[in-house]
């Protein structure tokens, strides 16, 4: 799998690099800005997950590249966004300091601000094949993104801080902020495949419930990780009093929840026979993930 996974991440920074290319003008910085946290050192989960839904539904990955490539510029864009001083104000990214640290707090909300309007440039100008498709699938990254979606998210987050809440207000929080990008990377490779209204609904349910699993992985590798290994400073969360599965149901409840959710995700394939047997080992990666 590590090897196939290299190709697909080298595959999708190589059409990164060509949409990123840096121009020769006085906003050149700014190409500067957006290169330097796209190849932070992601790990390009999305644009996988978009990849090989596509395969197993039988579609050319060549006609999901530009989305999967514009999914991972607006993840980008959010993650720039969360480090600011307003935002979870952190100084490490994947071990290096953070855009705004990095350019100044200006230059890094220009910069998100740039990336999240670059993936929608790169969308609206689809030359492929399926058309009709390809403009179900950019509302699809629309409303995934925006305030149905990760902004949603965000905001609930951020009014919940310092509150205690339900675990089904968390599940609908992390739903939307972590969520639904996911969701859409999922869906958005379906639906461009061309796949059955049966195979999508299974294709959501997969990545609803794959969603909250990473999401509690995260939770749990914020407790029991290390700055080497997570790029960034642990016990973030308890120290800003946001709501986590690990501060309403312990560690150890966690884990089964992670464990819970990931079985979940992976059953929901089993329509797709032998054509999931990536997918369910990738599922089984990221929750199991130590970074």
């Amino acid at each position: 799998m590590k090897e196939m996974l290299k190709e697909q991440i080298d595959l999708i920074d190589e059409h990164l690099g060509k949409y990123l290319e840096k121009k020769d003008n006085p906003q050149s910085i700014i190409y500067d800005a957006m290169r330097y946290s796209v190849f932070a050192g992601g790990k390009r989960l999305r644009p996988i997950l978009m990849l090989n839904v596509c395969k197993m539904c039988g579609g050319d990955i060549d006609e999901v590249i530009p989305f999967a490539c514009a999914l991972e510029m607006i993840h980008t864009y959010s993650l720039i966004h969360d480090d600011l001083p307003a935002m979870d104000n952190d100084d490490l990214r994947r071990g290096i300091p953070t855009s705004h640290k990095k350019f100044g707090e200006a230059t890094a909300i220009l910069a998100g601000d740039a990336l999240l309007n670059k993936a929608f440039e790169v969308v609206s100008s689809y030359t492929g094949k399926q058309t009709d498709r390809a403009m179900k699938a950019i509302n699809i990254l629309s409303v995934s993104s925006g305030t149905e979606g990760m902004i949603g998210g965000q905001i609930v987050d951020i009014l919940s801080e310092g509150k205690t809440i339900t675990l089904d207000e968390l599940r609908y929080l992390h739903l939307n902020k972590t969520g639904a990008i996911i969701r859409s990377a999922c869906v958005i490779g379906a639906v461009m495949s061309g796949a059955s209204e049966e195979e999508i609904k299974a294709v959501d349910k997969f990545a609803q419930n794959l969603g909250i699993a990473f999401q509690i992985q995260d939770d749990i590798l914020d407790v029991t990780g290390t700055e080497e290994e997570l790029g960034k400073p642990i016990g973030s969360d308890a120290e800003e009093n946001k709501n986590t599965y690990v501060s309403l149901t312990g560690l150890e409840k966690s884990k089964e929840l992670a464990e819970e959710y990931s079985d979940s995700a992976k059953k929901s394939l089993d329509i797709f026979g032998s054509k999931a047997d990536f997918l369910k080992q990738f599922t089984d990666y990221l929750t199991d993930r130590r970074s």
